[in-house]
This record gives C-alpha cells, sequence and structure tokens, in this order.
C-alpha cells in the first residue's frame, strides 16, 4: 500500500471515530431527556392518583354534610311534631321525617359506596408511588451513567482531535486533502475503502475495470473506483 494512502487511510479512521464521537454526544442529551420524561410520566401518575383520591374525599365530606342536614331536619320535624296539636298537621310532619329518613339511606349507602372506592384509590396511590421510586432509581442511575459516559467521550474526542492535527501534518498533500475531504464527505466516511480480489469496491460494490484494480495493486498511483470515486487500497 502506497504510503500517502496509509497515511489517509489512518486519518480516516480518525475521522470515522471523532464522527461517531460527535453524534453520540449529541445523542446522550437526548437519552437524559428521555429518562426524564419517564420519570414525569410516573410523577403525574402519583399526582393523578392523589388527585382522583382527595376529589374522592370531598365527595364523602359532601354526603356526609348532607347527612347532617337532613338528620337536622328530622329532628327539627320532631321537635314540630311534638308541639302540634293537630292531628293534620303532625301527619304531615310525619310524611316529612319519613322523606328525610328516605333520603339518609340512600346518602348513607352513597358513603359507603364512596369509601369503598377510597380505598382502591389509596391502593393506586401506593401503586403509583412504589413505581415512580422504581424509576426514580432506574433513572438516577442512568442519567449518571450517561453524565459519566459524556464525560469521557469529549475527553477521548479532545484526544482523537489533537491526534488527527497530528496525522493531517504528516501529509503534505494538499491536492490529495481536498479530495479525500469532498470523498469522505460524500460516501458517508468512506473516502479510502478496499478493493476485493474480486475487484468489487467494498463502498458502492461495483466491480471495477482490470486496470483499475491493476493499479491499486501496484500502488504505482492513486487508483479510483470507476463509480464512486473513492480510493481504493487492495
Amino acid at each position: 500500500m502506497r504510503d500517502d494512502v496509509k497515511q489517509l487511510l489512518g486519518l480516516q479512521e480518525t475521522d470515522q471515530r471523532i464522527e461517531t464521537l460527535e453524534a453520540e454526544l449529541i445523542r446522550i442529551p437526548l437519552l437524559q431527556e428521555a429518562a426524564k420524561e419517564r420519570l414525569a410520566n410516573d410523577t403525574q401518575a402519583l399526582a393523578t392518583a392523589k388527585s382522583d383520591y382527595q376529589t374522592n374525599e370531598i365527595a364523602i365530606k359532601n354526603v356526609e354534610l348532607d347527612i347532617g342536614t337532613r338528620r337536622n331536619s328530622i329532628d327539627r320535624l320532631k321537635v314540630q311534631q311534638f308541639e302540634t296539636k293537630k292531628n293534620e298537621e303532625y301527619t304531615k310532619l310525619g310524611v316529612e321525617v319519613i322523606r328525610y329518613e328516605g333520603q339518609v339511606d340512600e346518602l348513607e349507602t352513597r358513603e359507603l359506596e364512596l369509601m369503598e372506592v377510597a380505598d382502591g384509590l389509596r391502593a393506586n396511590i401506593t401503586e403509583a408511588e412504589i413505581a415512580l421510586a422504581k424509576t426514580q432509581g432506574f433513572v438516577d442511575e442512568e442519567i449518571s451513567e450517561l453524565e459519566s459516559r459524556a464525560t469521557a467521550r469529549k475527553s477521548e474526542l479532545a484526544e482523537s482531535k489533537t491526534n488527527r492535527e497530528d496525522k493531517v501534518a504528516k501529509i503534505n498533500d494538499e491536492d490529495l486533502m481536498d479530495t479525500y475531504a469532498r470523498l469522505f464527505n460524500k460516501r458517508e466516511g468512506n473516502a479510502i475503502v478496499h478493493v476485493t480480489n474480486q475487484r468489487s469496491c467494498t463502498s458502492c460494490h461495483v466491480q471495477v475495470t482490470p486496470a483499475t484494480y491493476a493499479l491499486a495493486q501496484s500502488g504505482s498511483a492513486i487508483s479510483h473506483c470507476d463509480n464512486c470515486g473513492a480510493i481504493l487500497f487492495p
């Protein structure tokens, strides 16, 4: 292999690693946000469970107030019954007492139903708290791991960029560097690729001509793929 091609191949490996590191450093904050989103969902689930329980508790309190109001009315009507001397009025008041007592029975049934609902809602809160605590642990661990990974990748990226500068400084052919840079961007990081014994370019997978293959084999000059233009090495 030609020395200049070997140098470019080493540079390409460094550039590919730089691209990988930069892509990962872009992806890490997205992964952290996704982890926080999972935590936000569980936090909201707990808030909803608590809100549902509170709403039910208010409904119970309102029923208890309604029961108290009607019992007060019953007591008042019974006092009026005791005080009245008219049979017609006594009977009328008795009818009202029975009506209010019926309402109290219905409200007490409703209160029992709401209390049963409260038991289920309390269980929902417990389940949501357990799920949140579990997710919190996973998220904290994941974010910490991602932060450590980001720190390591930043350090490796800085080292790789310094390494790249050293490699670029050893390549004196500016035209060759320009060709490499153009091909690296065009071929998505595959500017220099292997040509197989079957004369196949491993970048575009098209078979090159015998002359191109022979030139790549001899190393007497830079050989380019006839189809995609990538620099070839045997």
